[in-house]
C-alpha cells in the first residue's frame, strides 16, 4: 500500500469495486475512480464519502495513480489500455483484494448463492464484538486500521476466488451459475475445491450440499444446517411473521438459543454459518446473540417499502435457488396475503441454461410477470427470449413494459416482489409512481 499514490478504479460503481474503493478511503489512501453515467445504488456511498466519480476516459489516467481494474472489463478497455501506455501499476480487483486481506483474521465467504446476504450478516456481528473491515457485495465496505478481522466475499466468476488465501471460509452452496464459463456443475466444484485448498484454519460449509460434503481439503470442515450428521447444528426451529428463533448446538454441546428478525431458512443457515466463525474464534456468544437479532440486511435482498396498501420487495434474486429463498421468506413474513413475482431474467446464457428451473421457482408465487432479458457487458442477445420462459410458467408469465405498468394495479393489499441483477428497479419506480398517482390523497 503506497499512500503516496492515487488509487484509481475502473467500473468504481461496481458492488465489490465501491466497496474496496470504501475499504481504502476509510484507511486514508486517495481513492477515485470511473464508470458509466447511469445512477446505480452502490454510487450514494461513495458520494457520501467524497470519493470522486469521473466518466469513462482515459484522459483521466495519469502519472502517479495504481489503477485497480474491474473484471467485467476486458484488458482493451481505453482506460485499461492507456494506463499500460502510461506504465501505470495495474491491478485486476480479485488481484488486490488478495494482497490486501493479508494481516488480519481472514473470513472468506463464498457459494453460488448467499454471499452478500452471509457476508453482510457475518461483518454486521463481528463488528460489534471487535474491530472488523469488510467488503460487501451490495457496495458496502469499511477498512479499519487496527481491524482484527477482514471479512469479505469470495467470488467464483472465472474462479477469481482462487487468488485468495483467507484464513477461514464460509461455503453456502455449490449451484451450476455462471454458464458463459463453467461447462457444468462439476467444473464447478472443482472450482471451490480449489479455493478451499488455499484456507489457512477451517471452513463452513453447509451440510445439505451434496457436492460440499464431497470436499478433499487438509483442513478441518465443519459442517453447518439442520441434520443429525451436521457439526453445528439448528433444532427447535420457530419461524413466524416475526422472524425464527432456534436452539444451536456444535456437536453434543449446546450452545444457547438464537433469534433473527430476518425471513426465510436461508437466513437461519447464514447464521449457522456467522455462530460457527465466532465459536472458533471464542467470541462470546451471549453478545453474537444481540448482534444477529439487531441485523436489518443488506441493500437490494429483501428490501421492503409500502407504497398505497402495497407492500414492494426489492430483491437481487437472480438464480432459481434465490428466487425460491425470496419466495419462501415473503410467505413466511406474509402468509395471508397474494405474492405476486415480477422478475427480469439477467443474461441470455443463464435464463437458456437454467429456463426450466426458473419456470419451476417462479410458480412458487401466486402470479408471475416477467420483463424483458436484461443482458450484460459481456452479451447484449441470445437464443433465447422471455417469452420463452413466460411459456413454461403455469401462474402467469405475461411480459411487462415499462410504459405500461398497470396489470399490477389490479392486486390490492398484496406483495409484489420484484427480483433480478439487472435494471428491475426502473420497472419498480414505474409501478410506485403509478400507485401513488391514483391512490386518493386525504385534504
Amino acid at each position: 500500500m503506497d499512500k503516496n499514490t492515487v488509487y484509481y478504479f475502473v467500473g468504481i460503481k461496481g458492488s465489490g469495486m465501491s466497496a474496496l474503493a470504501l475499504v481504502l478511503h476509510d484507511k486514508g489512501y486517495q481513492v477515485e475512480g470511473s464508470d458509466i453515467d447511469q445512477y446505480t445504488f452502490t454510487q450514494r456511498g461513495l458520494e457520501q464519502a467524497g470519493i470522486k466519480i469521473y466518466p469513462f476516459d482515459p484522459k483521466n489516467l495519469h502519472e502517479g495513480q495504481t489503477v485497480i481494474a474491474g473484471n467485467a472489463f476486458p484488458a482493451t478497455h481505453p482506460e485499461i489500455l492507456q494506463a499500460k501506455s502510461l506504465g501505470l501499476k495495474t491491478y485486476r480487483y480479485h488481484e488486490f483484494l488478495a494482497q490486501l486481506i493479508e494481516g488480519y483474521t481472514s473470513i472468506g465467504v463464498a457459494g453460488a448463492h448467499g454471499k452478500t446476504s452471509t457476508s453482510g450478516l457475518l461483518a454486521h456481528v463481528l463488528s460489534g464484538v471487535a474491530p472488523t473491515s469488510y467488503l460487501v457485495g451490495d457496495g458496502s465496505g469499511k477498512g479499519r486500521p487496527d481491524a482484527r478481522f477482514f471479512v469479505f466475499e469470495a467470488d467464483e466468476y472465472r474462479r477469481h476466488f482462487a487468488e485468495y488465501r483467507p484464513d477461514y471460509a464460509i461455503m453456502t452452496n455449490v449451484d451450476f451459475d455462471h454458464p458463459d464459463y463453467y461447462s457444468g456443475i462439476e467444473d464447478v466444484f472443482d472450482a471451490f475445491e480449489g479455493f478451499a485448498g488455499h484456507v489457512k484454519k477451517g471452513i463452513f460449509a453447509w451440510g445439505e450440499d451434496e457436492h460440499l460434503r464431497k470436499l478433499k481439503v487438509d483442513v478441518p470442515v465443519y459442517y453447518y444446517g439442520t441434520e443429525e450428521n451436521d457439526d453445528i447444528r439448528a433444532t427447535n426451529i420457530k419461524r413466524s411473521t416475526n422472524g425464527s428463533t432456534f436452539d444451536v448446538y456444535y456437536r453434543d454441546g449446546f450452545l444457547g438459543n438464537f433469534a433473527i428478525s430476518l425471513f426465510g431458512q436461508h437466513n437461519i443457515l447464514n447464521s449457522l454459518a456467522v455462530i460457527g466463525v465466532a465459536h472458533f474464534e471464542d467470541i462470546d456468544l451471549d453478545e453474537i446473540k444481540e448482534e444477529l437479532l439487531s441485523f436489518q440486511g443488506v441493500k437490494r435482498r429483501f428490501s421492503e417499502r409500502d407504497v398505497a396498501d402495497m407492500v414492494i420487495i426489492d430483491d437481487y434474486a437472480h438464480h432459481p435457488s434465490e428466487i425460491q429463498a425470496t419466495l419462501d421468506a415473503a410467505r413466511q413474513k406474509y402468509p395471508d396475503k397474494e405474492i405476486v413475482a415480477v422478475f427480469q431474467p439477467h443474461t441470455y446464457t443463464r435464463t437458456l441454461a437454467l429456463l426450466d428451473d426458473f419456470a419451476a421457482s417462479l410458480n412458487l408465487a401466486d402470479k408471475v410477470y416477467l420483463t424483458d432479458i436484461f443482458g450484460s457487458v459481456r452479451e447484449d442477445a441470445g437464443k433465447v427470449s422471455s417469452a420463452d420462459l413466460g411459456a413454461k410458467i403455469t401462474k402467469g408469465g405475461e411480459i411487462l413494459k415499462l410504459d405500461n405498468m398497470s396489470p399490477l394495479l389490479d392486486f390490492h393489499n398484496d406483495v409484489v416482489v420484484f427480483m433480478g441483477a439487472g435494471d428491475v428497479q426502473k420497472y419498480e419506480r414505474a409501478y410506485e409512481e403509478l400507485l401513488s398517482n391514483i391512490t386518493p390523497k386525504n385534504n
